[in-house]
């Protein structure tokens, strides 16, 4: 916890911030109730110590301010008379608990650790009311009871591996539901009622996500004022979901290595070590083993990550369950707007059957959505459909003649006709990549994502031709 310490005596201030971090804890101190004030609105605390006398200003008079500034932030009081009416009094304006000075350290860590316990009954009621409002509203994620054999067979393995503590590695292309396939691990597990804390490991720079999966202390980096403790202690005792591992830079790999091996991590900018109990899933839309191949991720990493390995298939591949996904979404959407509609008509469903779905359950969601909102009748019609999915319904890859830059398409068709396009021009797929400016790992992901690898290959490799190292893909 961070603790900000308010008292105008420095012998005291300093003698309370000692037992703060002696017990594993980050402790600020000021030396009056406006400096504190200040510092609440700059900063985050967990917990306020406060004098009930500073110099000049009455701390209980200061205590109802702090809580309207700042809700529901524990204050203890700490104060030199020691008597029944100063005790209630600070309880009446809203104080958790009550110090005597001279203050003595078992008396302060008992405050500490009831505080503690206090802190986890508040994360633990607050877990219980997000579960009672995601029933009340009923989500719009769908639930796992998938006709697809090999959908079925997917979360089979999941919900088995779920009750032991091996680390699961979750595949599959973007929006394909791996995040909600990670919290039904984790629902499922003996680990269900503690935290579920998600780190997405290509939205941040490399310092900032070391941090934010590690924490830091105060002087490790430009910016980083105060301790902090990151992702894998907020975990503790529960799940830790590091989505898009693939593009986890080779920096933190040996460190996440070591939290996966040893149960052991340091912060940044520190050199004590802290022992770690949580239960890692990860999940990566790109081809690991061929990064592992490429050297842009560690082999031991990727088989201590790939004890438990689930491909969960893209949409395209699971028309069996697109027709029930987009009436669940109908049904969800319908309830959330107030619309009593009758559902989609056939020539909506012939359309929705025949796309591809380069975005999976996400895109998915966006349209449906979209076409509750939009259509004007009782059913919804191919037309309140988005724009590329009232192409004609059979499936077929656009052309030239259909697609053009500036028709009412989106960024996906235009990608995948200019794709379709090189990959026809071009004698290989290194040619390829170079002249669409990306990598052949990329290009690879690419061809996969909208159904290429098959339907259409680059020509043959000239004779002697040379393919750059780290682009030794499949064709």
């Amino acid at each position: 916890m961070d603790f900000l310490i308010i008292e105008d005596d420095k012998s005291f201030r300093d003698a309370a911030c000692l037992i703060v971090e002696s017990a594993e804890h980050y402790a600020e101190a000021v030396g009056s109730g406006s400096e504190g004030m200040a510092l609440l609105k700059r900063e985050k605390f967990q917990a306020v110590l406060l004098d009930d006398d500073l110099d000049g200003e009455n701390g209980l008079d200061l205590l109802p301010r702090m809580q309207e500034q700042n809700p529901g932030l524990p204050v203890i009081i700490c104060t030199a008379e020691g008597n029944v009416k100063t005790a209630v009094e600070a309880m009446r304006r809203g104080a958790v608990d009550f110090l005597e000075k001279p203050i003595q350290r078992e008396q302060f860590l008992g405050v500490l650790a009831r505080l503690r316990r206090w802190r986890e009954m508040g994360k633990r009621i607050e877990h219980l009311q997000r579960e009672v409002t995601e029933c009340k509203e009923q989500k719009s994620e769908p639930g796992f009871n998938f006709t697809t054999p090999v959908m079925r067979a997917a979360m089979e393995v999941l919900l088995r591996a779920a009750k032991t503590p091996a680390s699961i590695l979750i595949l599959g292309e973007s929006g394909t539901g791996k995040t909600m396939a990670a919290r039904a691990v984790h629902q499922n597990s003996h680990l269900a009622h503690k935290p579920f804390v998600t780190v997405s490991c290509p939205s941040l720079s490399k310092e900032l996500l070391e941090s934010e999966l590690f924490g830091h202390v105060r002087g490790a980096f430009t910016g980083a004022i105060k301790d902090r403790w990151g992702k894998v202690r907020a975990a503790e005792g529960g799940t830790l979901f590091l989505d898009e591992i693939g593009d986890l830079p080779m920096e933190i790999q040996p460190k996440l290595l070591r939290l996966l091996q040893e149960r052991e991590y340091e912060r940044l900018g520190e050199n004590s070590v802290y022992r770690a109990n949580v239960r890692v899933v990860a999940a990566t839309n790109c081809p690991l083993k061929e990064r592992v191949a490429a050297g842009a991720f560690r082999e031991d990493l990727y088989f201590r990550l790939n004890v438990i390995s689930v491909e969960v298939p893209p949409l395209r591949e699971r028309t069996v369950d697109l027709e029930n996904l987009a009436c669940h979404y109908f049904e969800h959407f319908s309830r959330q707007c107030g619309r009593r509609l009758d559902g989609f008509s056939p020539q909506a469903l012939e359309h929705i059957r025949s796309y591809r779905w380069p975005g999976n359950l996400r895109e998915l969601c966006n349209a449906v959505e979209r076409a509750v909102i939009l259509t004007r009748g009782q059913s919804i019609m191919p037309e309140d459909l988005p724009a590329e999915l009232q192409g004609s319904p059979n499936g077929a890859a656009p052309s030239a003649d259909e697609v053009k830059i500036g028709s009412m398409v989106s960024l996906d068709k235009l990608e995948e006709l200019h794709i379709r396009q090189i990959l026809e021009k071009t004698a290989s797929l290194a040619q390829a990549s170079g002249v669409l400016g990306i990598d052949q790992a990329t290009l690879y992901r690419k061809r996969k994502r909208i159904g290429l690898e098959q339907s259409i290959r680059p020509k043959a490799e000239p004779p002697g031709a040379r393919t750059p190292a780290h682009g030794n893909m499949p064709h």
